[in-house]
């Protein structure tokens, strides 16, 4: 009987082994969500080509990117993310391109204890960082850091009253909830707040509102293409003030609809909009102009895009964490999973084309100041304000 119950302990014990063979992949796998379709298409578009620049092999492993198009839609991204994980056995999940998204997709990555870099802005999707956002990064800056950088231009420019609008969802709510932070700090008065749909196609109720106020300056917070709605309408109306925007619209998409009705706009950026007019001592300007010369080289010149760096700044990230990981377990297995989260936020010091990247177990975003230029449109291009 001893002897019956050894050799079964032993056959146990190499199901085991086999079954933990079996789970674990020959190959990394990365899945990716977009909003590459939809109302935000013009954000998920050129982290769609950026996918096909990222590196096919790391940490001496093959690496597979499956990816998906959420078509801007927060119960298609959950799904998404779900199925990546479930089905295809991922052992990262990055996405998606919008705040809504990738707010909805942190309870399955937490669920399923599967490390997520999201490429949205608002800081809900990383802070604070309790229990479930621990297995959620980001590669966008937070909207504070911006909020605080249009703050400060706008009283350099001696602005004393302002206009807001913003999407009615996380993204325009909680660029309010920042901006007013920024506002007290530096005497700007709020004086109306304004919203709408990212599928609006009229906001002339809300930019009546606007003017009827009086400020002498008006922030729109928005991303991708329907943010030149309101600046549209603004001239339109004859509005002649100073006119700001987020880092959400900092892409070609955005000079094309927009056209004369956004010229002089003022708004922050991550440094890789402007990478070739960088002094050579910024940090990121070799990694912006790195991405810039694989985008281009691949879409064409002038085609390049900050919401794809994004994506590419995502795979820099892991291109340092995945051989960490490696050294404790093997792909497709729990423990490589949470191997490379922790990986992730041990990130220090790493040169991003969005600036300087040093997460910690309290700041999952993990950029600074460096992380922000200010721009203005002149001429349907991007400027580097001095």
């Amino acid at each position: 009987m001893t002897l019956q119950r050894t050799i079964l302990a032993a056959l146990f014990a190499l199901a085991g082994v086999l079954a933990q063979a079996t789970e674990a992949q020959a190959q990394i796998k990365v899945g990716i969500t977009l909003s590459a379709t939809g109302p935000a298409a013009s954000l998920g578009g050129p982290q769609r080509n950026t996918a096909a620049l990222l590196p096919k092999e790391i940490g001496g492993k093959s690496v597979q990117y499956i990816i998906l198009d959420d078509a801007s839609d927060t119960t298609t991204a959950v799904k998404n993310t779900r199925k990546l994980i479930s089905e295809d056995n991922v052992d990262v999940v990055i996405g998606s391109s919008v705040t809504p998204n990738s707010i909805a997709m942190i309870d399955v990555a937490a669920e399923l204890q599967t490390p997520m870099i999201s490429l949205a802005a608002s800081s809900k999707i990383v802070d604070p960082v309790d229990a479930k956002r621990a297995w959620v990064f980001k590669t966008p800056q937070n909207d504070s850091l911006m909020a605080g950088a249009i703050a400060d231009t706008m009283a350099q420019n001696k602005v004393e009253s302002v206009g807001f609008i913003g999407f009615s969802d996380a993204y325009g709510q909680g660029w309010y909830t920042e901006f007013a932070k920024a506002a007290q700090t530096h005497n700007l008065k709020i004086v109306v707040n304004e919203s709408y749909a990212r599928t609006d196609t009229s906001v002339t109720g809300q930019v009546l509102k606007l003017i009827a106020a009086n400020p002498e300056a008006i922030l729109v917070a928005a991303s991708g293409t329907p943010a030149a709605l309101p600046e549209a309408t603004l001239r339109e109306r004859g509005y002649k003030g100073k006119i700001y925007q987020t880092h959400g619209v900092a892409n070609n998409d955005f000079l094309r609809v927009g056209g004369k009705d956004v010229e002089g706009t003022l708004l922050p950026a991550g440094p890789i909009l402007v990478a070739a007019q960088l002094p050579d001592s910024n940090p990121s300007k070799a990694a912006g102009l790195a991405y810039t010369r694989a985008y281009e080289a691949a879409y064409g010149a002038g085609s390049v895009a900050t919401f794809g760096a994004h994506l590419w700044d995502a795979g820099l990230i892991l291109e340092q964490a995945i051989p960490v990981a490696l050294k404790t377990a093997q792909p497709g297995t729990p423990a490589f999973r949470s191997a490379l989260r922790d990986a992730i936020e041990a990130t220090h010091n790493l040169a991003i084309s969005h600036g300087i990247v040093n997460m910690s177990k309290t700041d999952h975003s993990g950029l600074d100041e460096r992380a922000r230029v200010m721009v203005t449109i002149q001429d349907g291009r991007w400027v580097l304000l001095k």
